[in-house]
C-alpha cells in the first residue's frame, strides 16, 4: 500500500527538511532533492511505521476489551 500525501502536506515536508539540511548542515537543498528524499522516506519508512502504528492500536484496543470482559463479568457474577 503507497502512502499519499496531500500536496500541501508534501510541501511542508519538503520545506522542513530544506529547513533542517540549512539549520543542521550549513547546506542548501533544492526543493527537487528535498522531494527526492521525502519520496524515498515514505517508499522505505512509512509502512514500518504505519505497521507499527497499527499494531501499536491493536494493543491498545485489545488491553481495553480484556478490561471490559472482566468489568462485565464482575458485575455479571452473583
Amino acid at each position: 500500500m503507497a502512502l499519499k500525501l496531500s500536496d500541501d502536506r508534501r510541501e511542508a515536508l519538503i520545506g522542513h527538511l530544506q529547513t533542517l539540511y540549512s539549520d543542521e548542515f550549513d547546506e542548501e537543498l533544492s526543493a527537487f532533492r528535498a522531494g527526492e528524499i521525502v519520496d524515498l522516506m515514505l517508499t522505505t519508512l512509512a509502512p514500518a511505521v504505519y505497521n507499527q502504528a497499527v499494531a501499536d492500536v491493536r494493543a491498545a484496543m485489545e488491553k481495553k476489551l480484556e478490561d471490559l470482559d472482566v468489568e462485565v463479568r464482575l458485575e455479571g457474577d452473583l
